[in-house]
C-alpha cells in the first residue's frame, strides 16, 4: 500500500506527489511506462478540449480541462526530472523569468500605451531572447506542430510586420484565383497536386487575414455547417444515401442548405 493520505482538498504539492507515486515502483504500470513521445498526443488533445470548453463558455468543463492540461505539464516534468534533465520547479522558474523579461513595459523602463504596443515589446524581447536576427529566423521559429492554417497565419503575420505584404485584399484575391488555376492544371497533369493545394490554402489564409477572419476558425465553422446540413440530408432522404443518384443527393443538399 502506497503511503498517501486522502484529503478533502488538494494543492499543487499534492499533484506533484501523486505523480511521483504513480511513476514510482509499485505505482501505476501504465503511468510508469509512458515517455515524452507516448503522451505527446495527450498534450495536444487536452489543450484542444480546453479550447472547446472556452468556445462553449462551459466554465465547469473548462476547470476540469485545465486540470487535464496541468496534469500533462506535471507528467512531462516528472519524466524529465527522473532523467535528470529538469524539474517542475525549473519549468515554473523558466516561465516566470520569461514573463518578466518579455514585459519590459511592466518590469523595466520601456513603455506601452496599448495592447499593440505591449505585443510589439513582447515580440522584440522574444526575438532578442531567441537570437532571431532576421525575419526568416522568426518564421522558422513558428512551431511546426501547430495546425497548418494557424501556422500559416502566424508566418504571414510575421512577414507582414517586416513589410512583406500587399496593401489591400485585392491582390490577395487575385493570388487565390491564380493558385486555384494552378491546382486545376496540376490535377489535369497529375503532378504537384499536393504542392498546389498547399499554395491554394496558404493563399486562402492570406485573404482571411486581410478580411480579419481566422482561417482555423472559419474552417471549423464550415465543418459544423456541413455536419448540420448532412444530418438534414439524412433526415430528408427516402433511404440510404448510397442508394441515391448524384442528382438526387444534390437536390437534397440544396434543400438542406435552404433549411439550415
Amino acid at each position: 500500500m502506497i503511503n498517501f493520505e486522502i484529503a478533502e482538498n488538494y494543492r499543487m504539492d499534492d499533484l506533484l506527489r501523486i505523480m511521483e507515486l504513480l511513476r514510482a515502483p509499485g505505482g501505476c504500470p501504465w503511468d510508469r511506462a509512458q515517455t515524452h513521445r507516448s503522451i505527446r498526443q495527450n498534450m495536444l488533445e487536452e489543450a484542444y478540449e480546453a479550447a472547446d470548453a472556452i468556445d462553449r463558455m462551459d466554465m465547469a468543463n473548462l476547470k476540469e480541462e485545465l486540470g487535464d492540461v496541468l496534469l500533462q505539464v506535471v507528467f512531462h516534468a516528472s519524466i524529465a526530472g527522473e532523467a535528470g534533465q529538469f524539474t517542475f520547479d525549473d519549468v515554473v522558474d523558466g516561465i516566470c523569468k520569461k514573463l518578466v523579461y518579455r514585459h519590459p513595459h511592466v518590469f523595466g523602463t520601456a513603455s506601452a500605451g496599448d495592447p499593440e504596443g505591449a505585443l510589439a515589446a513582447w515580440d522584440a524581447q522574444k526575438r532578442a531572447e531567441k537570437d532571431q536576427k532576421t525575419t526568416g529566423d522568426a518564421l522558422d521559429g513558428v512551431a511546426r506542430a501547430l495546425p497548418a492554417l494557424t501556422r500559416a497565419a502566424k508566418i504571414q503575420s510575421k512577414a507582414a510586420k517586416a513589410g512583406f505584404d500587399w496593401e489591400n485584399i485585392s491582390p490577395a484575391l487575385d493570388k487565390l484565383s491564380e493558385e486555384l488555376e494552378e491546382l486545376k492544371t496540376a490535377l489535369e497533369e497529375g503532378s504537384n497536386v499536393e504542392e498546389e493545394l498547399g499554395d491554394l490554402l496558404f493563399a486562402a489564409v492570406k485573404v482571411g487575414r486581410f478580411a480579419e477572419v481566422d482561417g482555423e476558425t472559419a474552417l471549423q465553422s464550415a465543418c459544423e455547417k456541413f455536419i448540420r446540413r448532412f444530418r438534414r440530408v439524412e433526415e430528408l432522404a427516402p433511404g440510404r444515401l448510397d442508394g441515391l443518384t448524384v442528382p438526387e443527393l444534390e437536390a437534397l443538399w440544396r434543400r438542406a442548405k435552404e433549411e439550415t
